[in-house]
């Protein structure tokens, strides 16, 4: 017997997320994995680091509290969204439950699932990317967890706000709504966030990865009421933030790290609609998806070959052709003008 046989059959069966960094390349421009390409500068002022963290980090809290809008007992912090992810589901599904998700989506609701053993239900997103609520509610039996993703990645679109709240409404006392709001500091007036007093149901995934630039921080958050929030305290590990990580989050919420925050969106916002703009006016490309985020997806008249062409140049792209209903698709994350403009002359190359 190997060790691999020893393992859990779901495990031993499991596909892993294919992350940006898990699929290589050898590239100088990276635009595959929704990053803000320049990295921001701290400086640790937290220098104790033989004792054990705080388990909830009370400048971390209060301050994501305070720009969230929310009370520090509506917020938990997490090592990154995709802790939100699995604990959301380790602490609400039993082993014979099932969580429910739209693709095309995020790719870790299922890969946390499949990783805990327990089962999903999949209703694709509708032609225009946005909820099937007729057959979401057909398949609700069982669902213990619904997610959703808002800025949805990979197509770059919100959800239409007056499904959520249908949704919210459909799933009352039998399963708790995850909108995951990582992208949502591109388009904060379609948070959800607000709607925390009137659902106890609901759960907010928020992180520092995409605006903050604090991607390799890996510090996340959930949002939810104190009851919800009380539950994941139960299961999350005991001590989730190192004291660096902790150290500097801290330091990106305070008022000069939320003014350079909104300086990064503008900067994005401003390349994007520059590359939607460029990409428009080439040839190959079928359609430029409207995006609410740092990245967008482009449909070409034969996007496998421009990914190949463009990762043999080292321009490191995000392949969605295997996606459900994004053949020839392919996502790009807004890099600096430079890196836009050399992806660009690649792509008319093609």
């Amino acid at each position: 017997m190997t060790i691999s046989q020893l393992s859990r059959k779901n495990v031993q069966a499991l596909t892993p997320y294919q992350s940006a960094r898990r699929l290589g390349g050898n590239g100088d421009v990276w635009l595959n994995a929704n990053e803000y390409p320049v990295s921001p500068d701290f400086n640790l002022s937290e220098r104790i680091f033989n004792r054990y963290p705080e388990p909830q980090p009370e400048a971390v809290v209060k301050g994501y509290a305070a720009y969230a809008g929310v009370q520090p007992e509506n917020v938990i912090v997490t090592r990154g969204g995709d802790e939100s992810i699995e604990l959301l589901i380790k602490a609400f599904c039993e082993s014979d439950d099932s969580v429910l998700y739209c693709p095309p989506t995020y790719g870790m609701y299922a890969v946390s699932a499949e990783t805990l053993g327990i089962a999903a239900k999949i209703v694709p997103l509708t032609a225009d990317f946005q909820l099937d609520l007729p057959e979401i509610e057909k398949n609700l039996t069982g669902v213990k967890v619904v997610f959703v993703c808002s800025p949805n990645n990979p197509t770059g679109n919100v959800v239409n706000p007056a499904d959520l709240q249908r949704l919210l409404e459909m799933t009352a006392n039998k399963a708790i709504v995850v909108v995951d709001e990582a992208y949502i500091e591109f388009c904060p007036a379609n948070s959800i966030v607000k709607q925390l007093k009137n659902y106890p149901h609901l759960a907010v995934i928020r992180t520092l990865s995409k605006a903050f630039a604090l991607a390799g921080l890996r510090c996340g958050f959930t949002l939810a009421n104190p009851e919800l929030i009380a539950v994941l305290q139960k299961v999350i590990a005991p001590y989730p933030l190192p004291t660096p990580v902790s150290d500097i989050a801290a330091q990106a919420l305070q008022p000069q790290g939320l003014a350079q925050m909104r300086q990064r969106v503008n900067s994005v916002l401003t390349d994007r609609a520059w590359l939607i703009a460029q990409l428009n006016a080439i040839e190959i490309v079928e359609k430029v998806f409207e995006s609410e985020s740092n990245y967008v997806l482009v449909k070409f008249r034969d996007g496998e070959k421009v990914f190949k062409v463009l990762w043999e140049k080292g321009i490191i792209l995000r392949d969605q052709h295997k996606a459900l209903g994004l053949r020839n698709c392919i996502r790009i994350s807004i890099g600096t003008r430079e890196e836009l403009a050399k992806t660009l002359e690649a792509i008319k190359a093609v």
